[in-house]
């Protein structure tokens, strides 16, 4: 007899998705580079390296003076209360436009004739539109329209971060069980008190968890909205570096930093006592707090929730915003002026427009191939588990490096890592931007740069999390079956969380291509210094049009991010 032959496993087809979009990074960068100028050389201003070592000089001796310090704490304040006025209304209009744009509230309507997909996406689409629009824009917008009033702060940040945080609250209320919702709709009860009674206490930790994230987002909008005047620690960054006074920069930078590390910590902490470690892994099903149990009476829940009503309540009161102005009678008057003058839209140069959309897409597409690259980098050693032995690990499972590296050597990488993170994602993307500005010539290049740090860190600690929360089963296992330290992070490590690394790149890509407009109105290009010229000249018919095209593109930049994310799951 004759043993059939053994049928070999047939290789993959090289024509796939994933080397779809590999080619296609690898083209798109060489295109951005192109676009960048970086093959034609003259991109260094070589008289601004003095500057440049002024500003470093400058960190050794910060402005301490009292009168200067006065001013630095009320700045502090200031961004504070932006940030925690901004999310509470951005949650409150999330909690709505959440449950509107939710599919289990149109699914459990009971109505007829109407397919329940049909407002759903109609609400989610409208409220793409504001989430689409970065919130520099809405506060110059506001300003046109309330003055140089602490309200166009507030409300530069809740309208944007409304939408989005909409987005997510629906995410998460769909994934909720409905079990205890279905059980009440069947017995009669009113669909929003059957909400409000299963549905939302049982996503509660998940909605309240992101809203703390939420606000941390909100503490760096905060000082980026100090740019066009609105106040706090951005503005006086931008008065400071404006008149070249650099020990005053580094000390309203230390304390922004202060600051943004001080809530960092404070929702990391929350979140994990909540269950949720991750500040965007949010899934009700998953959520560690459900296995392990968050106690009733929790002191540090009961104490944030306690610390979050009197900071609302001392953030309203400090900025004393005055919020009459949004039913003003004159409000309403500049509103519809406005709106008179923008339309019909200018469209004589709309080619220009769509040669600058180019340079702002190779700007985002340069920030976020060097920040995913520096962000997986330094994520390792800034995950609490990779360098430092824990005590699941002793210094043996979750340190892949453990026998090779000095304990303390791991605590000294794990403290500078995050200090780093920290500070690059601390300090906002325009006032990167007019930094490099100094050395580089006026071109997307600066921009890119000043982009390109920023999500460096926000990546860094986003992806540094993934590490820290991988099962460590995996590497026990092959640490029992004697692979190397090398070999532990080729096959256990990397392999599950690139894939998570390359969704958080591609999602804050999302996020980069609003915050180009940005660092294009300190002069960086691309779209945004066509912005920054009409709105200083009043040119609103341009600037419907630069506005709906720059809309159309960040549109375009989801709906590439969302179509690969889903060839590579």
């Amino acid at each position: 007899m004759h043993s059939s032959p053994t049928t070999l496993p047939k290789r993959p087809s090289p024509l796939n998705w994933p080397n779809f979009w590999g080619l296609l990074f690898v083209a798109s960068v060489v295109w951005s580079l192109q676009k960048a100028g970086i093959f034609e050389g003259d991109l260094v201003n070589e008289g601004g390296w003095n500057t440049v070592v002024d500003f470093l000089v400058a960190a050794i001796h910060p402005d301490l003076s009292l009168e200067f310090l006065q001013l630095t704490l009320d700045a502090t304040f200031k961004t504070l209360a932006f940030a925690a006025c901004g999310t509470f209304f951005s949650v409150l209009i999330g909690l709505v436009g959440g449950v509107l744009s939710s599919e289990i509230w149109w699914q459990s309507s009971g109505g007829s004739g109407v397919a329940p997909n049909a407002p759903w996406l109609v609400v989610r689409a409208a409220l793409s539109i504001p989430r689409a629009i970065h919130e520099l824009i809405w506060g110059l917008f506001f300003i046109n329209i309330f003055g140089l009033d602490p309200l166009v702060a507030i409300l530069a940040i809740a309208i944007p971060f409304g939408a989005i945080t909409a987005k997510v609250f629906s995410e998460i209320l769909d994934e909720t069980p409905r079990q205890a919702l279905t059980a009440l709709l069947n017995s009669g009860v009113p669909r929003l008190n059957a909400f409000a009674y299963s549905l939302i206490p049982q996503a509660f930790l998940n909605l309240l968890s992101y809203s703390f994230y939420r606000f941390e987002c909100s503490i760096r909008s905060a000082a980026v909205l100090g740019i066009i005047g609105a106040g706090g620690l951005g503005y006086e960054i931008l008065l400071s570096l404006k008149s070249l006074r650099y020990e005053q920069i580094w000390t309203l930078t230390i304390a922004l930093i202060l600051l943004s590390g001080t809530t960092d910590l404070w929702c990391a902490l929350l979140r994990d006592r909540l269950g949720a470690p991750s500040r965007l892994d949010l899934n009700v099903l998953n959520l560690k707090g459900r296995k392990k149990g968050v106690k009733e009476g929790d002191p540090v829940v009961n104490f944030s929730l306690l610390a979050a009503v009197v900071l609302l309540i001392f953030s309203f009161w400090y900025v004393n915003a005055d919020f009459s102005k949004l039913w003003a009678p004159r409000s309403a008057q500049l509103l519809a002026g406005v709106i008179k003058d923008a339309f019909p839209p200018d469209v004589s140069e709309l080619g220009k427009l769509f040669a600058e959309s180019a340079k702002t897409l190779a700007m985002s597409i340069l920030a976020m191939a060097g920040a995913g690259l520096g962000g997986i980098l330094l994520s390792f050693p800034a995950a609490k588990n990779f360098l430092v032995p824990t005590s699941e690990s002793n210094g043996e499972l979750n340190n892949p490096k453990s026998k090779i590296q000095n304990p303390k050597f791991g605590l000294v990488v794990l403290i500078f890592t995050r200090f780093l993170l920290l500070f690059v994602r601390a300090v906002p993307e325009p006032i990167w931007a007019l930094v490099f500005l100094f050395v580089l010539f006026p071109g997307i290049l600066p921009g890119a740069i000043a982009l390109c740090l920023h999500n460096l860190g926000i990546l860094g600690r986003l992806m540094a999390e993934v590490t820290e929360n991988l099962d460590d089963r995996p590497m026990r296992s092959l640490k029992a079956l004697g692979a190397t330290n090398l070999q532990i992070f080729l096959y256990a490590i990397l392999p599950r969380t690139l894939p998570r690394f390359i969704a958080y790149i591609l999602y804050r890509w999302e996020v980069c291509i609003r915050a180009t407009v940005i660092v294009g109105l300190v002069g960086a290009g691309g779209l945004g210094r066509i912005l920054a010229e009409q709105i200083s000249s009043f040119d609103y018919k341009g600037l419907l049009t630069t506005l709906t095209v720059f809309l159309g593109l960040t549109f375009i930049v989801d709906t590439i991010s969302s179509s690969v994310r889903r060839s590579l799951r």
